[in-house]
C-alpha cells in the first residue's frame, strides 16, 4: 500500500445497526439516516481513490523529515513497510540511507548495515532481554598482541567488533573478528560454531563485512597486516586473498586494518592505517567443484593525506581507522589527522580513477566512521586530543555539506573537556530527525538533525566508545562498565525514558547488532553473548 492508501481495516459503512425502518413517532430518524449514509459514501470513496482521511504529507517517519519512506504503517506497533527505491544511475542511490544493504543477502552484513553506514539492523528488540548464550561456552577469546606501548593481553571483542548476521541456507549465522586472532562462525539460535574459527597472525578489532552479492565470501583486516577474503563454503573457512599493508607506497603511520569494507559492483573500497586508500577489483565466481573463487587485482590507491595536511599538524598520524561510506558516485572517508575527504568513482568502470571532489578538515582524529543521509549529508565525529585551535573552533560532532566546498559546516557540537582524551570514538546514528551520538567521557546526546541543537544528554560515567544502535524506536547503548541499555525514543524530542539494562561482564567497546529478536554484542572480558526475551 501506498501512504494514505486503503486501509487493511474494515470501515463500519452502516452505523445504522440492522438498518430498520424508522419506527413511528421518530420522523427526524430519517434525515440523520441520510445524511449518515451519505458520509459513509463519501468515506468509501475517499478511501478508494487512495486519500485514506489524510496525505502522503501527514504520515511521520518519512524520509524528508529524517525517518524511511514507508508504504504504510501497521497498527500501534509501528512495524513498516519501505517503498520501493528509485531507478538510480550511479553507484549508490543516496535514497537508501538507512535502509538494508540491497536484498540478495538477508542480514546485517558490515559495520553499520550499508554503504551509508547507516542501518542498524531488524527488530523486533527484545523487551525484557537477558542473556540466552556466551561464546565460547568455556573459557574466553584472548591474545598477546604488540604495539607502541608493548605487548599486553587483549580479551573478547573491542572497537568497532559489531558482529555480522545474515541468513544462509535456512540458517542464520552470526560471525565476528576477536582478539584471539580469530574469524568465528556460529549459529544463531545455539551459540555453536558453524565452521572452525579462522586463524589470522594478530588481533582483530575491526568489523567483518559479509559478500552482499550472495558470494559465500567474508572481509577481514588484522593487526597482522592483511586484509583478507575469506571463504565459508566449505569444511573450513579458506583464505581466497589477501593484501599486505606495506603492498602499496608511499604508507604512514601503521599497517592494522581496522575498517569494514564495502562491496559494490565486484569491487572492494577499503582505507588502511597505512594511510592509504584502496580500490580492488575482485573477479569473483566459482569453480567446476562450484566452490566460490576470487582472483583480486588492486585498481586504484591513493594517500590519505596531502602536505597541507602535514603541514597544519605538525604530526604523521594520519592513518585510515574509520569504515568508508558511498552516497551517490562518491567515496568518503577521515584520517586521524582529522581530514575528511570525498573522491568521485563515477568513471571507475570505464577505466577512469577517482578524483578528489570533497576537503574538510576537522583539526583532530576522525576514528569514527562518516555518515550520510538521504540528503547527502555528512555526520562526522571526532576525538579532541591535540589541542589544536582548529579543533577547538571546529567541534567534535559536526554536519557537512559537501555540495558547499567553500563552507561545508552546517552546525557543530563541542565536547572539548578537561584533562585526557575526549571528543567522540563512536559513529553517530541518525534516527528520524535526531542524530545520537556517544562521547569518550560518556556522555550521551540526542542532537537536532537539522539545527545540531543538544535535545538532552545523559552521563554514563563510564567511556562510551560503542555506537549507538536505533532499531524499532529503541536506543541501545552499551558503556565500559558492562551496562548494556535500552532507551524508548519514538518521541524523539524528549529525554528517552530506560527501558531495560542488561549486566555484561567487561567493557562494552563493540557496537550490537540487532537481528529478529535478538541482540549480539562482545565485550572485553572476553566472549560474545547472545541476548533476548526467553
Amino acid at each position: 500500500m501506498t501512504p494514505g492508501g486503503p486501509s487493511d481495516r474494515s470501515v463500519p459503512l452502516t452505523p445504522l445497526g440492522d438498518r430498520r425502518a424508522p419506527q413511528p413517532g421518530r420522523p427526524w430518524l430519517v434525515p440523520l439516516i441520510i445524511l449518515a449514509a451519505v458520509l459513509a459514501g463519501v468515506l468509501v470513496w475517499r478511501l478508494a481513490e487512495g486519500d485514506g482521511g489524510g496525505s502522503a504529507a501527514d504520515t511521520e517517519g518519512t524520509a524528508a523529515d529524517g525517518g524511511v519512506a514507508t508504504d504504510e504503517t501497521a497498527g500501534e506497533g509501528g512495524d513498516t513497510t519501505l517503498a520501493p527505491l528509485e531507478p538510480y544511475d550511479g553507484w549508490v542511490n543516496p535514497a537508501s540511507s538507512g535502509r538494508p544493504w540491497g536484498d540478495t543477502v538477508n542480514g546485517l552484513l558490515t559495520f553499520r548495515g550499508n554503504p551509508t553506514r547507516s542501518w542498524y539492523g531488524q527488530g523486533p528488540v527484545p523487551t525484557a532481554p537477558e542473556v540466552l548464550w556466551s561464546y565460547p561456552a568455556e573459557g574466553t577469546m584472548c591474545g598477546n598482541s604488540t604495539d607502541g606501548s608493548g605487548t599486553s593481553t587483549w580479551c573478547g571483542t573491542g572497537w568497532t567488533g559489531q558482529p555480522a548476521v545474515w541468513e544462509r541456507d535456512g540458517r542464520t549465522w552470526v560471525a565476528f573478528g576477536a582478539y584471539d586472532y580469530g574469524i568465528h562462525f556460529v549459529d544463531y539460535q545455539t551459540g555453536a560454531a558453524i565452521l572452525p574459527p579462522f586463524e589470522t597472525g594478530d588481533i582483530i578489532k575491526g568489523t567483518v563485512t559479509v559478500d552482499p552479492d550472495g558470494y559465500p565470501i567474508i572481509y577481514s583486516g588484522s593487526r597482522d597486516n592483511y586484509y583478507r577474503a575469506v571463504a565459508f563454503d566449505r569444511p573450513e573457512p579458506t583464505e581466497l586473498w589477501k593484501i599486505n599493508a606495506k603492498d602499496v607506497s608511499p604508507t604512514l603511520w601503521n599497517d592494522d586494518w581496522d575498517g569494514s569494507g564495502l562491496i559494490i559492483d565486484d569491487y572492494l573500497f577499503e582505507g588502511g592505517e597505512n594511510s592509504q586508500f584502496h580500490i580492488v577489483k575482485l573477479n569473483r565466481g566459482y569453480d567446476a567443484q562450484g566452490k566460490v573463487t576470487a582472483d583480486p587485482e588492486l585498481v586504484f590507491n591513493t594517500p590519505g593525506w596531502d602536505d597541507e595536511l602535514l603541514s597544519d599538524l605538525g604530526d604523521k598520524q594520519v592513518s585510515i581507522e574509520n569504515s568508508v561510506a558511498i552516497s551517490g558516485n562518491v567515496v568518503y572517508f577521515a584520517n586521524g589527522g582529522g581530514l575528511v575527504q570525498g573522491w568521485d568513482i563515477s568513471g571507475l568502470e570505464e577505466g577512469r580513477d577517482p578524483t578528489r571532489v570533497f576537503r574538510y578538515w576537522t583539526g583532530d582524529d576522525i576514528d569514527a566512521s562518516i555518515v550520510v543521509d538521504d540528503e547527502g549529508f555528512l555526520y562526522v565525529a571526532a576525538e579532541y586530543e591535540r589541542g589544536n585551535a582548529r579543533a577547538e573552533e571546529v567541534g567534535q560532532l559536526v554536519k557537512l555539506d559537501p555540495r558547499n566546498a567553500e563552507n561545508p559546516l552546517v552546525w557543530s557540537v563541542k565536547d572539548l573537556g578537561t584533562g585526557g582524551k575526549s571528543g567522540l570514538w563512536a559513529t553517530p546514528a541518525i534516527w528520524k530527525d535526531t542524530i545520537y551520538a556517544a562521547t569518550n567521557s560518556g556522555r550521551v546526546l540526542g542532537v537536532d538533525r537539522a539545527t545540531g541543537r543538544i535535545l538532552w544528554e545523559k552521563d554514563f560515567a563510564s567511556q562510551t566508545w560503542q555506537s549507538p544502535v536505533v532499531v524499532d524506536d529503541v536506543l541501545i547503548q552499551g558503556d565500559c562498565e558492562g551496562n548494556l541499555r535500552g532507551f524508548d525514543v519514538r518521541d524523539t524530542r524528549v529525554d528517552p525514558p530506560e527501558l531495560w539494562n542488561v549486566k555484561l561482564e567487561g567493557c562494552i567497546e563493540s557496537t550490537p547488532a540487532v537481528w529478529n529478536g535478538r541482540l549480539f554484542v562482545g565485550t572485553r572480558a572476553g566472549k560474545v553473548y547472545a541476548i533476548g526475551d526467553q
